[in-house]
Formats: structure tokens, sequence, C-alpha cells
């Protein structure tokens, strides 16, 4: 069995201003404050001899590799984003950026996400991926539409209860 494998889908490549920032600042913090501790802490641990057996050494290499492996990322990637800080023309239907209240008609559970670029999704804030499966299919959605929702679980069914653009 070889090694190689398929490269990942092209994500979308948008992001909302409050993103962009935080992927700015995790840039510039990697760059200045964390790689060049990491670095003094390696030429340290190289200083102390046999590197072989150096478990320091070992450690601070792979944490080196982890950092600029992020750092090769975020340089590309924000070169490559498009930031959305407009509000689409029709702000009663779904779009990026926007924050919806869905009902799940199964279960009558009300739920409200938000959908961001590929690169700032969380979970727990109920940010979800414009490349999600949910936030595909809630895509040009207005209130009271319906729409099912191809997820993990199978099929569900939901309806759009709100939509907002409020700003960060």
């Amino acid at each position: 069995m070889s090694r190689w494998r398929p490269p990942p889908e092209k994500s979308t490549a948008l992001v909302t201003p409050a993103g962009h920032a935080r992927l700015k600042a995790e840039l510039d913090d990697l760059w200045r404050v964390r790689r060049p501790e990491v670095v003094r802490a390696l030429s340290a641990a190289a200083a102390e001899g046999d590197r072989s057996e150096n478990a320091e050494y070992t450690y601070r290499k792979k944490q080196l590799g982890e950092i600029d492996r992020r750092v090769r990322y975020l340089s590309r990637r924000l070169e490559a984003l498009k930031v959305v800080d407009t509000v689409p023309s029709d702000p009663d239907a779904v779009f990026f950026g926007a924050r919806v209240e869905v009902e799940h008609l199964d279960s009558g559970e009300l739920s409200r996400y938000r959908i961001v670029g590929p690169d700032e999704t969380d979970a727990r804030q109920g940010w979800i991926s414009i490349d999600s499966p949910l936030a595909r299919a809630m895509l040009k959605k207005r209130i009271d539409d319906e729409f099912e929702a191809a997820l993990p679980g199978g099929i569900a069914r939901f309806a759009v209860v709100a939509v907002d653009y409020d700003s960060d």
C-alpha cells in the first residue's frame, strides 16, 4: 500500500472580515512569537550534544516543522481568500455570512447557525462552513422555506425560521 493520498477537494475561498483578521493574527503570532521561541529552544537542545537520544531536540524539531507547515498554509490561504464584508442585495435569503435559525421538522428542535468560510468554522458557536451539506442545502432559501440536507445520520428535513446579517 502506498502513502499517496488524493488531494483534498478545494474549499471555498471566502472569509468574513473577523475571520480574516483572526487568520492574520494567527500567522503573525506564529511567525513573530512562537517560531522564534521554538528556534531558541531547539538550538539550546542541539547544544546539549548527542541528538539521536535527545528527546527535547526531537520534540522541538517536530514542533518547528508543524509551525512552518501552518505558516506556509496561512500565507498561501490569506492570498487566495476573498473577504466578504457586504450584505447581499436580498437580505431575506440565506447567503454567505448569514445567521440562520432553522427548525428540524422531525423533532421540532430549533438550531441557530452562521454560514462562514471553511477556515473559520466553530461548532461550539454554531458556525458552519459554506461547504458543509447543511449550508449548501439552505443557500438561497427564505423564511418558511423547507429543505432537506444529506447529513451523516441520514436525510434530515428543516424549515428556515429566521435570517439576519448582523455584523460581528
